[in-house]
Order: structure tokens, then sequence, then C-alpha cells
């Protein structure tokens, strides 16, 4: 149920420099964005890809499943791959990886190659916000976790915002393929920016004697296995199938049903995103700031998911309405999934230990993934067999609530684990 007792939880041991916390916040900001606008490339460049590689709305559809597959799988595995080499070592790896393979779009030939490039892409992408729920749970005092989180899960908004009229300028001025030279040069530059950067983590967060045992007792299976563990998965197999359906096919309704070109894609594809950072700075600020004042942990993460769940619906009327409020609407729809995500990806630091952090948003992560590659292939099937949009946008319209329902009915309290014996509860 949504709490509001206001049982006021203990304040977070994470100390630390308060300049260096920040600092480490906008580092980890700067990588999001950067993996936004890679994943971005391919679907704003399409249209000047298909006069060199043709592409069917199912082979579009494909080479996003091509994505995202790898990219959940790697959600899993990297995020315990966080937890056992750690935030430092284990992003440098991720960024490294994802950049290179972003550069290597630009020497596809065919079909194949894209597809070939875009697994690899989804593979070191899948790491990255699993290592920003660590850096969180390293540095960040529970009370100012949400905002944290929500500015670096603002670095979606920045690097989508980015992504069209830049994308749109080289497009204009070198060609498709220097779009994923450019791409994979910024991502190796961030890469030192990080070596010299960041110094190491703040391991105080795991601070009491009950969450030094309960960390000795998780193990992934015991984590795959609690039940508030799977809700979350559930419900971010939900609203993330109707996220990547927005991010991978909206550029692409753009071009196809309201008859945009790479000039109008460039000028205003981007307000959508610029609204889903709004909304996830603003949507991690309130969970914050309620919990500031006094509400309990589990009613200040709740009551902005319900929020953020509400007005998803709006979507189902953006086949009814001109152009201009079709934008309108996919902003508020983006303003409100991006407050709801930034809370999602918040809560593995609120429960669990440090040592469990990256396995849990990992996991939480590979649902989210995996319901984007299911129902972006059921998308491009639809659209192959007369489906329109509009019976889209109405199945999309209902995730978020079906995920925040779980949530609410099944999810139990959103509150640290305090003892060992908790973990035997969760289980059975």
């Amino acid at each position: 149920m949504l709490s509001d007792t206001r049982d006021s939880q203990p304040p977070s041991s994470v100390s630390g420099p308060i300049e260096a916390r920040w600092y480490f916040v906008a580092l980890v900001t700067a990588a999001i964005a950067i993996s936004y606008f890679d994943r971005q490339t391919l679907p704003v460049a399409v249209s000047a890809i298909q006069h060199t590689i043709p592409l069917s709305n199912q082979q579009f559809s494909w080479l996003q499943f091509a994505f995202l597959i790898p990219y959940a799988l790697m959600y899993a595995v990297g995020g315990r791959m966080l937890d056992e080499l750690g935030t430092r070592r284990g992003f440098i790896l991720i960024m490294v990886w994802w950049s290179v393979a972003c550069a290597l779009h630009g020497l596809a030939m065919n079909f194949a190659m894209l597809l070939l490039a875009r697994c690899l892409l989804g593979m070191g992408e899948g790491g990255a916000f699993p290592a920003a729920t660590r850096v969180v749970a390293e540095w960040t005092p529970l009370h100012q976790r949400s905002t944290a989180m929500g500015i670096i899960n603002a670095g979606t908004a920045v690097g989508s915002v980015l992504a069209p009229p830049l994308i749109g300028l080289i497009l204009l001025t070198s060609g498709w393929r220097m779009v994923f030279f450019v791409s994979g040069a910024v991502g190796l530059a961030w890469v030192v920016w990080w070596w010299a950067g960041y110094k190491g983590s703040n391991d105080a967060s795991i601070a009491t004697l009950d969450a030094r045992l309960v960390a000795q007792q998780l193990s992934f299976l015991d984590l795959v296995g609690m039940r508030r563990v799977q809700v979350l998965v559930f419900a971010k197999f939900m609203s993330d199938s109707a996220w990547y359906f927005y991010l991978f096919w909206l550029p692409k309704y753009l071009y196809d049903v309201r008859g945009f070109d790479v000039k109008h894609v460039s000028y205003y594809a981007w307000i959508p995103y610029a609204a889903s950072g709004v909304g996830s700075f603003l949507g991690g600020w309130l969970s914050s700031n309620l919990l500031s004042r006094g509400r309990s942990l589990d009613f200040s993460r709740k009551f902005v998911l319900a929020l953020s769940a509400l007005f998803m619906p709006v979507v189902m009327l953006v086949p009814q309405v001109p152009v201009s409020w079709a934008l309108l609407l996919f902003s508020i729809a983006f303003f409100c999934q991006q407050s709801w995500s930034g809370l999602i990806m918040t809560l593995p630091a609120d429960i669990f230990p440090l040592s469990a952090v990256g396995s849990v948003s990992g996991l939480i992560g590979f649902g989210g993934a995996i319901g984007g590659a299911i129902f972006g292939v059921v998308a491009g099937f639809l659209l192959g067999h007369g489906f329109g949009y509009q019976a889209l946008f109405f199945v999309v319209g209902t995730f978020h609530l079906i995920g925040f329902t779980a949530i609410l009915l099944f999810g139990g309290r959103v509150q640290p684990l305090k003892t060992p014996d908790f973990l035997i509860r969760e289980s059975q």
C-alpha cells in the first residue's frame, strides 16, 4: 500500500565532500547523455541510411531488438560485474566497449553489419545505469538520492535533445557514417575524464552491522527470488516497453505519418526529450522534498510514481490531433516517463546494501530492456500487417498504470533491508 506513515528513516551514513558528491553525479550524467545520444544515432539518421542500406519497418524493428536483447543481458550481468570490479574500473570497461561499438556502425555496408554493430552497442550500454545507481548509493545520503538519480536520469534528455539537431547537422555536412564516428570519439573522451576525475567509492553506505550481515547473505539467486525485486522488474518491463517504443519510433513516426524530413526532425523532435529531462529532475526533487518534510520513504517514492503513471495515457490522443498538439502530448508523456524512471532506478539504492545495488538495478534494467525488445518487434509486425500507430499508442498508454498497480499491490513498503530475517520473509 501507499503508506503515509511518517516513520522518518534513519539518516544515511553516506558522507563525503559535498563538492565531490555532485561532481561525480555530473560525471555520470554526462555518461548517460552520451549513452542516449549514441542510441539515437540510428533512429535519427535512418532516413539517410536508407539511401545506402534499404530498411523495412520489420528490419528497423529487428535493429532495435538486436540492441535491446544484449542490452538487457548486460544490464543483469553488468550490474553483477560492477559489484565485483567496483564502479571506477567497471565504468571504464563499459564506456570503451560501447564507444567503439557505436563507431563501428559507420563501417556498415549492409543490414547484417548494422545488426552486429547494434548488438555490440547494446552489450556495452547495458552497464550504464547499474553503474549510475552504484555512484548514488556510494556517495549520496538517503534524502538526496532521488534528486541525484533525477539529475543523472536527466542525462537521457540531454543526449536525446542534442541528438536530432547535431545529428541533422552532421548528416547535412558530412554524411551518415560520420555521425557514428563522432559519437564514438566523444565516448572515448569521456573515459579519460572519468579515469582522471573519479577517485573511488565511499563504502560508508554499508555502515551498520545488520546491513553487513544482509549483504553477506544476498547471493544473486537470492535477489532473483525476492518478490519485491520481481515486482520492480515487472514494473520496469511494462514502463520501458512504452519508453523504448517512443524512443526508437518517434522519429520514424514523424517521418512516415507526419511528413517530416531531416530538417523538421532536427527542429522539433528534441522538444519531448527536453520535457523528459525536466520531468526526471522534478520527479526526483519532489520525492526528496517529501522525504525532507517528514513523509515516509515509502510514501515519498510511491506518491510521485503514481502521479507519473497517471498522465501517461495522454499518448492515446496523439493520432487524433494536429502535429503541434501531438508534440505537446509526447512532451507530457516523456516528462512523466522519466520522472517514473528516475525513481524506479533509485529504489535499489533505497532498499539494498551497496554490495547488491548493481545487481538489483541490473535486474530491473534487464526487465525494462526485454520489454522494449519484445514490444519493438510486436510494433514492427503490427505496422507491417495493416495496423496503424493509433492502436499502438492506445496500448502503450496503459503500460505505466499496470506497472504501478503491481508495485502498489505486491511490492511491499519501500524501506532499507535491516536484518537477515528480512531475507527469509521476502523469499517466502
